[in-house]
């Protein structure tokens, strides 16, 4: 750049900060206290000039150079103090305020508030404020929600403020708290999920334990309290999306219309489930929630609607489309490797990628249950066991409780615990007595302590609700193993079903 540019350019900045600085106000002002500093015979013939009433007012020896330049200086304060306001609120940011609640974001978003210490004992201080920020880091890992950060959800700590109030504040539609209580060798800790629209609670839960080491008996407790959540946050969001406006669906709120279509297990019921996350998809196309969701629609069209072709391709692409849109989504990640397993039949494959979504969150129930299926299949029936029941202790009440129910069953039942396996199979047709599987497995259970009477019964069920099962084809997609489907098999032919 030449000295000449340079010049002009720092003449330009120059001029650019004085307007924002000097206004014609002070400019005035200046000059008028600078008028002040004239010889004292021009005020003299000037008052001279003036009309003989005017002088007649004006008091005698009273110097008017006095008043000119207290007034020039008055213009000038004035100006730097009106001027410098304006600046002030040019620059600063409106903040928001308790009547002006920050807007609630697209997914679900929670806020863990500072789990009250409510014992005798101030130093377990430590112990609640350790409590909270566990369950903050994971749910951190739950991809579908918003996660207040710990800074701001513990501005509450030690304030009595209503719950609503907190999340106009923060801009949440969830709130957890919780408090702490220690007596002798035992803790108490409750937590509590309300909705912050409502103030309804939608999940409670007491944990009480003895102390044996403090710090994993909180790790414990943080990961309970965190696997639980996420379930109960989903059910809420979809009774919540059931009231909204068909016009007004984005791609999350048609994902949550769909869901119980596709908990439901069954390929003609799910059939709605298809139309909602295409449309999902068109608006968002990565959306890796949407493609694991409908590549399990399209696994029951495979495995319940006729084992065609296009549909197990369609299973696949979407399963590996939402592994490479959802790397961080640990419940995306749990369906997808469960329809590689079952309909790629690529094993090592599915396995790690369930190994993934469990890394990423090892409390997330859909990759428990799913992984739990698999493992039931594939003969490794105490893993298989382990992983249902933890998902069935985070969340009691799940939609896909059956699921846990039937690994635990096709578990029991190879491992020769045939009771164990027909009250599995009982709790999982009272999950979803829809699902023709449940049936299947009760079934076969029933052949197995005697009862074949009822066995046929069930077996009578299971045909009602899937009128082309056959076992061939149901092998087509769990018979991997074989010395895990076939005693299963034979089972269902001594009660009647179809070769």
């Amino acid at each position: 750049m030449s000295v000449a540019k340079k010049t002009e350019s720092g003449a330009r900045h120059w001029l650019g900060t004085a307007r924002e600085y000097v206004t014609h106000w002070a400019v005035a002002g200046f000059f008028i206290a600078l008028t002040g500093f004239a010889p004292e015979h021009w005020f003299a013939h000037f008052l001279h000039s003036l009309p003989d009433d005017v002088q007649h007012w004006w008091p005698t020896g009273f110097d008017a150079r006095i008043v000119i330049v207290f007034a020039g200086v008055a213009m000038i304060a004035v100006s730097a103090i009106v001027n410098g306001r304006r600046r002030h609120e040019r620059t600063t940011p409106d903040a928001p305020t308790a009547d002006a609640p920050l807007a609630l974001p697209d997914t679900p978003s929670i806020a863990v508030l500072p789990f009250a210490n409510i014992s005798n004992e101030p130093q377990q201080e430590y112990f609640a404020d350790g409590m909270a920020e566990d369950i903050i880091t994971g749910l951190a890992r739950v991809k579908s929600l918003v996660v207040i950060a710990r800074n701001s959800s513990f501005a509450y700590k030690g304030k009595a403020v209503d719950v609503k109030q907190i999340g106009r504040e923060l801009g949440v539609r969830y709130v957890l708290e919780g408090s702490v209580r220690r007596g002798g060798e035992r803790i108490r800790i409750t937590a509590q999920l309300i909705d912050a629209q409502s103030g309804g609670h939608l999940w409670a839960e007491r944990f009480d334990q003895p102390i044996d080491d403090i710090f994993a008996v909180q790790d414990e407790i943080a990961m309970s309290v965190t696997g639980a959540i996420e379930p109960n946050i989903r059910k809420a969001e979809i009774e919540r999306i059931k009231r909204k406006r068909p016009d007004s669906l984005r791609a999350y709120d048609l994902v949550l219309q769909a869901l119980p279509f596709v908990y439901t297990g069954m390929a003609d019921r799910a059939a709605p489930a298809i139309a909602l996350l295409e449309n999902a998809l068109q608006l968002e196309p990565s959306y890796a929630n949407a493609h694991a969701l409908l590549a399990w629609c399209y696994h029951y069209r495979f495995s319940r609607g006729g084992l065609h072709e296009k549909d197990r391709i369609a299973s696949i692409k979407h399963a590996h489309a939402a592994i490479t849109a959802g790397s961080d989504d640990a419940t995306s990640l749990g369906i997808a490797g469960f329809v590689i397993w079952i309909d790629e039949h690529d094993v090592a494959r599915a396995f790690d990628v369930f190994n993934r979504a469990l890394l990423l969150s090892e409390v997330n129930v859909v990759a428990l249950v799913m992984s739990a299926v698999a493992l039931s299949w594939m003969g490794e029936s105490k893993l298989a066991s382990e992983r249902a029941r933890r998902a069935l202790r985070l969340s009691p009440f799940d939609s896909l409780n059956y699921l846990s129910y039937n690994a635990l069953a096709v578990s029991a039942f190879h491992e020769g615990r045939f009771q164990d396996a027909h009250d599995a199979a009982r709790h999982a047709v009272e999950s979803n007595p829809g699902f023709s599987v449940t049936h299947l497995h009760l079934t076969a259970a029933l052949v197995k302590l005697g009862h074949l009477d009822d066995a046929k019964a069930e077996a009578k069920v299971a045909l009602g609700l899937h009128p082309g099962f056959a076992i061939s084809r149901y092998a087509v997609t769990v018979g991997q193993v074989p010395a895990v489907f076939n005693p299963l098999a034979e089972c269902w032919r001594k009660a009647g079903l179809p070769d």
